[in-house]
Protein backbone atom coordinates (compact mmCIF):
# COMPACT_ATOMS: atom_id res chain seq x y z
CA UNK A 1 0.00 0.00 0.00
CA UNK A 2 1.27 3.25 -1.05
CA UNK A 3 2.24 5.31 1.93
CA UNK A 4 0.23 9.21 1.39
CA UNK A 5 2.85 11.98 3.20
CA UNK A 6 1.23 15.20 3.97
CA UNK A 7 0.74 17.31 6.83
CA UNK A 8 -2.13 15.26 8.15
CA UNK A 9 -1.50 11.82 7.21
CA UNK A 10 1.68 11.24 9.30
CA UNK A 11 3.82 8.00 6.93
CA UNK A 12 3.40 4.80 8.35
CA UNK A 13 6.80 2.97 8.88
CA UNK A 14 7.55 0.94 5.60
CA UNK A 15 8.17 -2.91 5.90
CA UNK A 16 10.41 -5.63 4.39
CA UNK A 17 8.34 -7.25 1.42
CA UNK A 18 8.46 -10.66 -0.50
CA UNK A 19 7.49 -10.66 -3.52
CA UNK A 20 7.29 -13.74 -6.00
CA UNK A 21 7.74 -13.28 -9.74
CA UNK A 22 4.73 -14.89 -11.78
CA UNK A 23 5.04 -16.23 -15.14
CA UNK A 24 4.12 -12.56 -16.81
CA UNK A 25 7.28 -10.98 -15.51
CA UNK A 26 9.62 -14.11 -16.24
CA UNK A 27 12.66 -12.50 -17.83
CA UNK A 28 12.75 -9.04 -16.62
CA UNK A 29 15.67 -7.11 -15.94
CA UNK A 30 15.78 -7.38 -11.48
CA UNK A 31 15.85 -3.03 -12.25
CA UNK A 32 12.60 -3.01 -14.61
CA UNK A 33 10.92 -5.45 -12.39
CA UNK A 34 11.73 -2.93 -9.46
CA UNK A 35 10.61 -0.01 -11.06
CA UNK A 36 7.23 -1.49 -11.69
CA UNK A 37 6.77 -2.86 -7.89
CA UNK A 38 8.14 0.53 -6.51
CA UNK A 39 5.96 2.75 -8.39
CA UNK A 40 6.97 6.23 -6.81
CA UNK A 41 10.16 5.61 -5.46
CA UNK A 42 13.07 7.64 -7.37
CA UNK A 43 15.04 5.88 -10.08
CA UNK A 44 18.27 6.46 -8.41
CA UNK A 45 17.25 4.92 -5.39
CA UNK A 46 16.11 1.90 -6.82
CA UNK A 47 19.33 1.62 -8.05
CA UNK A 48 21.02 2.63 -5.10
CA UNK A 49 19.32 -0.58 -2.95
CA UNK A 50 20.09 -3.08 -5.53
CA UNK A 51 23.77 -1.94 -5.47
CA UNK A 52 23.66 -1.83 -1.75
CA UNK A 53 22.43 -5.14 -1.65
CA UNK A 54 19.42 -4.82 -0.13
CA UNK A 55 17.13 -6.14 -2.67
CA UNK A 56 17.55 -10.34 -2.37
CA UNK A 57 16.91 -12.54 -5.52
CA UNK A 58 16.10 -15.68 -2.84
CA UNK A 59 18.12 -14.32 -0.45
CA UNK A 60 21.11 -13.75 -2.88
CA UNK A 61 22.36 -10.53 -3.76
CA UNK A 62 21.62 -9.80 -7.77
CA UNK A 63 22.91 -7.08 -10.03
CA UNK A 64 20.37 -5.11 -11.86
CA UNK A 65 20.62 -6.35 -14.89
CA UNK A 66 19.60 -9.70 -13.59
CA UNK A 67 16.98 -12.34 -15.09
CA UNK A 68 13.90 -12.82 -12.74
CA UNK A 69 12.09 -15.99 -13.44
CA UNK A 70 8.92 -17.52 -12.38
CA UNK A 71 9.01 -18.15 -8.49
CA UNK A 72 11.92 -16.26 -7.52
CA UNK A 73 11.45 -14.40 -4.28
CA UNK A 74 12.25 -11.03 -4.22
CA UNK A 75 12.78 -9.05 -0.92
CA UNK A 76 12.09 -5.35 -0.90
CA UNK A 77 13.25 -3.74 1.27
CA UNK A 78 11.69 -0.74 3.53
CA UNK A 79 11.08 2.18 1.41
CA UNK A 80 8.66 5.42 1.29
CA UNK A 81 6.67 4.92 -2.12
CA UNK A 82 6.73 8.68 -1.98
CA UNK A 83 10.12 10.37 -0.90
CA UNK A 84 10.91 14.07 -0.37
CA UNK A 85 13.82 15.56 0.38
CA UNK A 86 14.21 19.45 1.64
CA UNK A 87 15.30 22.16 -0.42
CA UNK A 88 17.60 25.04 0.96
CA UNK A 89 14.68 26.94 1.25
CA UNK A 90 13.49 24.27 3.99
CA UNK A 91 10.46 23.44 1.94
CA UNK A 92 9.84 19.74 0.83
CA UNK A 93 9.60 18.80 -2.53
CA UNK A 94 9.71 15.41 -4.80
CA UNK A 95 13.49 13.66 -4.42
CA UNK A 96 12.87 13.07 -8.36
CA UNK A 97 9.90 13.66 -10.69
CA UNK A 98 7.65 10.37 -11.96
CA UNK A 99 7.29 9.10 -15.33
CA UNK A 100 4.04 10.75 -16.28
CA UNK A 101 1.47 8.29 -18.19
CA UNK A 102 1.77 8.29 -21.54
CA UNK A 103 -0.12 6.45 -24.72
CA UNK A 104 1.73 6.36 -27.96
CA UNK A 105 0.08 6.43 -31.45
CA UNK A 106 -0.88 2.60 -32.05
CA UNK A 107 0.02 0.77 -35.56
CA UNK A 108 -0.60 -2.53 -34.49
CA UNK A 109 -1.52 -4.20 -31.06
CA UNK A 110 -2.28 -7.42 -30.14
CA UNK A 111 -1.88 -9.78 -26.99
CA UNK A 112 1.68 -10.47 -27.65
CA UNK A 113 2.97 -6.88 -28.77
CA UNK A 114 2.35 -3.73 -29.91
CA UNK A 115 4.06 -1.31 -32.25
CA UNK A 116 3.93 2.55 -31.88
CA UNK A 117 4.86 5.48 -34.21
CA UNK A 118 7.30 7.12 -31.61
CA UNK A 119 7.79 10.70 -31.52
CA UNK A 120 11.16 12.46 -32.24
CA UNK A 121 12.50 14.25 -29.07
CA UNK A 122 11.75 11.23 -26.52
CA UNK A 123 13.77 8.70 -25.47
CA UNK A 124 12.92 4.83 -25.37
CA UNK A 125 14.07 4.47 -21.93
CA UNK A 126 15.72 5.81 -19.07
CA UNK A 127 19.30 6.44 -18.37
CA UNK A 128 22.16 8.55 -19.26
CA UNK A 129 20.64 12.02 -18.21
CA UNK A 130 17.18 10.54 -19.32
CA UNK A 131 15.09 10.70 -16.51
CA UNK A 132 11.82 8.46 -18.21
CA UNK A 133 11.22 7.32 -21.73
CA UNK A 134 8.51 5.60 -23.62
CA UNK A 135 9.03 2.36 -21.61
CA UNK A 136 8.51 4.16 -18.39
CA UNK A 137 5.70 6.13 -19.82
CA UNK A 138 3.80 3.48 -21.24
CA UNK A 139 4.12 0.72 -17.90
CA UNK A 140 2.43 3.85 -15.72
CA UNK A 141 -0.09 4.09 -18.42
CA UNK A 142 -0.87 0.70 -18.44
CA UNK A 143 -0.89 -0.46 -14.84
CA UNK A 144 -2.31 -3.46 -15.49
CA UNK A 145 0.07 -4.77 -18.19
CA UNK A 146 1.71 -7.78 -16.91
CA UNK A 147 4.54 -7.29 -19.02
CA UNK A 148 5.99 -4.87 -21.21
CA UNK A 149 9.91 -4.60 -22.71
CA UNK A 150 11.42 -3.14 -25.50
CA UNK A 151 11.93 -5.34 -28.23
CA UNK A 152 14.56 -2.91 -29.83
CA UNK A 153 15.78 0.87 -29.90
CA UNK A 154 15.80 3.85 -32.12
CA UNK A 155 17.36 7.12 -31.05
CA UNK A 156 15.94 9.89 -29.33
CA UNK A 157 15.41 12.07 -32.40
CA UNK A 158 14.51 9.43 -34.60
CA UNK A 159 10.46 9.80 -34.99
CA UNK A 160 8.61 6.14 -35.99
CA UNK A 161 8.19 2.26 -35.77
CA UNK A 162 9.07 1.25 -32.17
CA UNK A 163 8.00 -2.26 -30.88
CA UNK A 164 7.06 -3.67 -27.07
CA UNK A 165 6.84 -7.31 -26.18
CA UNK A 166 3.93 -7.87 -23.89
CA UNK A 167 4.59 -11.34 -23.34
CA UNK A 168 8.22 -13.01 -23.01
CA UNK A 169 7.72 -15.08 -25.99
CA UNK A 170 7.01 -11.99 -28.24
CA UNK A 171 10.50 -10.53 -27.06
CA UNK A 172 12.53 -13.62 -27.93
CA UNK A 173 10.66 -14.43 -31.03
CA UNK A 174 10.77 -10.27 -31.99
CA UNK A 175 14.04 -10.12 -30.91
CA UNK A 176 15.63 -13.80 -32.63
CA UNK A 177 14.07 -12.12 -36.09
CA UNK A 178 16.36 -8.90 -35.48
CA UNK A 179 19.03 -10.69 -34.55
CA UNK A 180 18.98 -12.94 -37.96
CA UNK A 181 18.12 -10.31 -40.02
CA UNK A 182 14.97 -11.88 -40.91
CA UNK A 183 13.36 -8.02 -40.49
CA UNK A 184 13.09 -5.72 -43.29
CA UNK A 185 13.41 -2.50 -41.75
CA UNK A 186 13.66 0.85 -43.76
CA UNK A 187 14.10 4.79 -42.99
CA UNK A 188 13.21 8.05 -44.72
CA UNK A 189 15.97 10.48 -44.40
CA UNK A 190 16.35 13.73 -45.95
CA UNK A 191 19.96 14.10 -46.89
CA UNK A 192 21.60 17.42 -47.66
CA UNK A 193 22.88 17.60 -51.47
CA UNK A 194 22.20 15.13 -54.46
CA UNK A 195 22.63 11.38 -53.47
CA UNK A 196 24.24 10.14 -56.33
CA UNK A 197 21.67 7.88 -58.51
CA UNK A 198 24.68 5.07 -58.13
CA UNK A 199 25.28 4.79 -54.83
CA UNK A 200 22.98 1.83 -53.60
CA UNK A 201 25.11 0.22 -50.91
CA UNK A 202 27.33 1.06 -48.40
CA UNK A 203 29.15 -1.60 -46.85
CA UNK A 204 31.71 0.26 -44.25
CA UNK A 205 32.37 -0.85 -40.87
CA UNK A 206 31.97 1.41 -38.12
CA UNK A 207 33.20 2.06 -34.66
CA UNK A 208 32.06 3.39 -31.36
CA UNK A 209 34.09 5.53 -29.18
CA UNK A 210 33.74 8.06 -26.68
CA UNK A 211 34.64 11.59 -26.42
CA UNK A 212 36.47 13.58 -23.59
CA UNK A 213 33.41 14.40 -22.20
CA UNK A 214 31.92 10.84 -22.36
CA UNK A 215 29.52 11.56 -25.10
CA UNK A 216 29.03 8.05 -27.51
CA UNK A 217 30.29 8.53 -31.23
CA UNK A 218 30.34 6.15 -33.91
CA UNK A 219 32.62 6.43 -37.14
CA UNK A 220 34.10 4.66 -40.20
CA UNK A 221 36.86 2.99 -40.27
CA UNK A 222 38.93 0.83 -42.48
CA UNK A 223 37.39 -2.95 -43.99
CA UNK A 224 40.31 -4.59 -41.75
CA UNK A 225 40.28 -2.49 -38.83
CA UNK A 226 39.85 -4.86 -35.72
CA UNK A 227 37.12 -2.84 -33.59
CA UNK A 228 35.25 -2.45 -37.02
CA UNK A 229 31.46 -3.90 -37.15
CA UNK A 230 30.43 -4.34 -40.55
CA UNK A 231 27.34 -2.53 -41.31
CA UNK A 232 25.47 -2.75 -44.71
CA UNK A 233 22.80 -0.06 -45.80
CA UNK A 234 20.75 0.27 -49.09
CA UNK A 235 19.97 3.64 -50.48
CA UNK A 236 17.18 4.23 -52.70
CA UNK A 237 16.12 7.98 -53.64
CA UNK A 238 12.29 8.23 -53.74
CA UNK A 239 12.41 12.16 -54.56
CA UNK A 240 14.77 14.78 -55.13
CA UNK A 241 14.42 17.94 -54.20
CA UNK A 242 16.60 20.78 -55.27
CA UNK A 243 19.66 20.37 -52.38
CA UNK A 244 18.02 17.49 -50.93
CA UNK A 245 17.39 13.96 -51.68
CA UNK A 246 14.74 12.13 -50.12
CA UNK A 247 16.02 8.70 -49.13
CA UNK A 248 14.84 5.14 -48.20
CA UNK A 249 17.54 3.41 -46.41
CA UNK A 250 17.06 -0.20 -45.36
CA UNK A 251 19.47 -1.91 -43.46
CA UNK A 252 20.54 -4.75 -43.05
CA UNK A 253 22.21 -4.66 -39.78
CA UNK A 254 21.89 -2.56 -36.61
CA UNK A 255 24.45 -0.90 -35.70
CA UNK A 256 24.20 2.38 -33.57
CA UNK A 257 23.77 5.20 -35.59
CA UNK A 258 24.75 3.49 -38.51
CA UNK A 259 22.57 5.49 -41.40
CA UNK A 260 23.48 8.94 -39.77
CA UNK A 261 27.69 8.17 -40.11
CA UNK A 262 26.99 5.99 -43.44
CA UNK A 263 24.97 8.88 -45.44
CA UNK A 264 27.56 11.73 -43.37
CA UNK A 265 30.56 9.54 -44.88
CA UNK A 266 29.60 10.18 -48.60
CA UNK A 267 29.44 13.74 -47.67
CA UNK A 268 25.60 14.78 -47.65
CA UNK A 269 24.17 14.39 -43.91
CA UNK A 270 21.22 14.27 -42.56
CA UNK A 271 19.24 17.47 -42.60
CA UNK A 272 18.86 18.88 -39.03
CA UNK A 273 21.68 15.40 -37.52
CA UNK A 274 23.28 17.71 -34.34
CA UNK A 275 26.06 15.08 -34.21
CA UNK A 276 27.50 14.17 -37.65
CA UNK A 277 25.39 17.28 -39.34
CA UNK A 278 25.93 20.45 -41.58
CA UNK A 279 25.50 22.29 -38.07
CA UNK A 280 25.99 25.80 -39.80
CA UNK A 281 23.24 24.78 -42.25
CA UNK A 282 20.93 23.12 -39.73
CA UNK A 283 20.72 26.55 -38.19
CA UNK A 284 19.45 27.75 -41.57
CA UNK A 285 16.88 24.73 -41.46
CA UNK A 286 15.56 25.65 -38.32
CA UNK A 287 14.57 28.89 -39.66
CA UNK A 288 12.58 27.36 -42.09
CA UNK A 289 10.60 25.14 -39.84
CA UNK A 290 12.93 22.13 -39.43
CA UNK A 291 13.87 22.11 -35.68
CA UNK A 292 14.64 18.12 -35.85
CA UNK A 293 16.40 15.48 -37.62
CA UNK A 294 14.69 14.10 -40.31
CA UNK A 295 15.43 10.60 -39.91
CA UNK A 296 11.96 8.38 -39.49
CA UNK A 297 11.74 4.77 -39.11
CA UNK A 298 9.14 4.59 -42.05
CA UNK A 299 8.45 0.31 -42.62
CA UNK A 300 8.86 -2.86 -41.00
CA UNK A 301 8.55 -6.27 -42.13
CA UNK A 302 8.13 -8.87 -39.58
CA UNK A 303 6.80 -12.52 -38.73
CA UNK A 304 4.56 -12.49 -35.90
CA UNK A 305 6.04 -14.07 -32.88
CA UNK A 306 2.93 -16.24 -31.99
CA UNK A 307 1.51 -17.27 -36.04
CA UNK A 308 4.43 -16.55 -38.32
CA UNK A 309 2.33 -14.44 -40.66
CA UNK A 310 3.59 -11.98 -42.23
CA UNK A 311 3.01 -8.30 -40.98
CA UNK A 312 3.56 -5.00 -42.70
CA UNK A 313 3.94 -2.20 -40.68
CA UNK A 314 4.06 1.55 -41.54
CA UNK A 315 4.37 5.14 -40.19
CA UNK A 316 3.48 7.57 -42.93
CA UNK A 317 5.75 10.97 -42.12
CA UNK A 318 4.58 13.10 -39.29
CA UNK A 319 3.24 16.49 -40.01
CA UNK A 320 6.92 18.40 -38.98
CA UNK A 321 8.66 16.55 -41.72
CA UNK A 322 6.18 16.43 -44.37
CA UNK A 323 6.07 20.35 -43.95
CA UNK A 324 9.49 20.72 -44.54
CA UNK A 325 9.21 18.42 -47.33
CA UNK A 326 6.48 19.81 -49.05
CA UNK A 327 7.50 23.48 -48.76
CA UNK A 328 8.10 25.68 -52.42
CA UNK A 329 11.36 27.21 -50.71
CA UNK A 330 13.89 25.63 -48.87
CA UNK A 331 17.20 26.98 -47.65
CA UNK A 332 20.03 26.24 -50.25
CA UNK A 333 22.60 24.04 -48.70
CA UNK A 334 26.35 23.64 -50.63
CA UNK A 335 28.97 21.55 -49.50
CA UNK A 336 31.65 22.79 -46.52
CA UNK A 337 34.42 24.21 -48.59
CA UNK A 338 32.69 25.13 -51.73
CA UNK A 339 32.23 28.54 -52.79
Amino acid sequence: MKNIIGANNPPTAPEVKLVTVDDGSTGQRLDNFLLRQLKGVPKTHVYRIIRSGEVRINKKRASADTRVEEGDVIRLPPVRMAERVETTSGSATPAAAAAPAREFPILFEDEHFLAINKPAGVAVHGGSGVSFGVIEQLRIARPQARYLELVHRLDRETSGILLIAKKRSALLNLQDQFRERETGKTYLALTLGAWPANKKVLDKPLHKYLLADGERRVKVVAKDDPNGMRSLSLVKIQQKLDDYSLLEVTIKTGRTHQIRVHLASEGHPIAGDDKYGDFEHNKLMQKHGLKRMFLHAWKLQLSHPATGEALALQADLPPELQSFVSQPLRPHWAPSGSS
